[in-house]
């Protein structure tokens, strides 16, 4: 396949999107990715790389510079307010499998970065900004997107789309493909800082999930930042949750005696648990947040969707060079769907109900078990393959 009109399409220039472009030029493929926004992002969002992610980047020759410009995370831990360090889980263990047995802390604008960058130059890929798809139309041989591009719309035609357009994705809206699930009631700040936790508390790690039936919390180092999420209570005002007085009340519960934290930067969102009831529609299909979005407690989202984009990616160029035909591609939504509904929505809900669990016997569970799990070298074997998402991966295979 040659023509221009052959090309996979892809909406959207974030780690999703890149990722499906570097895997199918990699094939051989060429590909043009619209962006709506004018440059690529510069928003931190998700910062949490697992093990197989990187092995999966590695193939395009970018896990290494991320992992330089990033922060290696070898050990996780679970804390109290009350106990302090109640379990820690150390990637070394499932050194047998993954080549890299360790998360990377680092924001994802530094990844696109990178593959824009190796991409750059290659006749095969094409991106253009301030092109936000609006429209989608397809019949049995091809696709074309609506591009609405500096005041103007225009039609550009494909072989195949690739949606991973984000939570409010056009490309879903154009299919209309329902998104189906719920909205949690409280909504998550993120509170940026320089203030040295290691130093306050010699026991650290890079990763902690602080369990607490008031306030529970996750403490996370990137590169020369701390970046912690709390829980906000419905009640509580935009405005209020956001005020320097309120911040600074709930960074005071962290560490006691300690006041007056310096905050570079905050963020407050709504989270939100949905998965589209389909993947693929005929000749377009959803990815990454496009395709499922979760609450961020195990640092599933991001990853998730660029393990949609690998399988995805090896399907759709096998099937563009005609080694097999398109009902291979039917093995994505199977997989990637099936893996998304039994395993990470289950396990990201699982993980938030484990941090804020009120009653005192639930919450003594799971100290109990979370401590017997770290202690027992197989039973910690088992969750760091299912926390670094391996598990996931093999369970989506088996699949078919």
């Amino acid at each position: 396949m040659s023509a221009a009109g052959d090309r996979v399409l892809i909406a959207g220039a974030g780690p999703v999107g890149l990722v499906a472009a570097g895997y199918l030029r990699r094939a051989g493929v060429p590909v043009t990715v619209f962006e709506a926004s004018e440059d690529l992002s510069l928003e931190s969002r998700a910062s949490t790389f697992h093990p197989p992610t990187l092995d999966m980047l590695d193939v395009l020759g970018v896990a290494a510079p991320l992992i330089a410009k990033g922060l290696v995370a070898p050990a996780l831990q679970f804390r109290t307010k009350r106990d302090g360090r109640i379990a820690q889980f150390d990637f070394g263990a499932i050194a047998d499998a993954t080549r890299h047995p360790f998360r990377v802390q680092s924001e994802q604008f530094k990844l696109t970065r990178l593959l824009h960058e190796r991409l750059a130059g290659d006749p095969g890929y094409a991106i253009a900004f301030d092109s936000s798809v609006e429209d989608v139309a397809q019949d049995a041989a091809s696709v074309t997107v609506t591009i609405a591009r500096r005041g103007r719309r225009v039609t550009e035609r494909g072989a195949w789309l690739i949606g991973a357009d984000g939570a409010r994705s056009a490309v879903r809206r154009a299919l209309g493909i329902p998104f189906e699930g719920f909205t949690w009631p409280e909504r998550f700040l993120v509170v940026s800082t320089p203030f040295d936790f290691h130093a306050a508390v010699p026991d650290l790690v890079s990763v902690n999930y602080v369990a607490d039936p008031e306030q529970w919390h996750f403490l996370l180092e990137i590169h020369g930042m701390w970046r912690i999420m709390f829980p906000i209570r419905p009640e509580i005002e935009d405005a209020q949750a956001t005020s320097d007085d309120y911040v600074q009340a709930q960074m005071a519960m962290l560490l006691p005696g300690r006041r007056g934290y310096e905050v570079a930067h905050t963020t407050l969102y709504r989270v939100h648990q949905r998965v589209a009831e389909s993947y693929r529609q005929g000749r377009v299909f959803l990815a990454g947040d496009a395709a499922h979005v979760n609450n961020p407690l195990g640092g599933m989202g991001m990853n998730g969707g660029i393990h949609d984009a690998v399988n995805l990616a090896k399907r759709l160029a096998r099937v563009w060079h005609g080694e097999t035909d398109a009902g291979e591609l039917d093995r994505y939504d199977r997989q990637r769907r099936g893996i998304c509904v039994e395993f990470v929505q289950k396990q990201t809900i699982q993980n938030k109900a484990n941090l804020e669990a009120r009653d005192p016997a639930a919450h003594e569970a799971f100290k109990k078990r979370i401590g017997e799990t770290a202690g027992d070298p197989q039973l910690a074997y088992q969750y760091l393959l299912d926390a670094a998402m391996i598990s996931s991966l093999r369970r989506a295979e088996a699949l078919g």
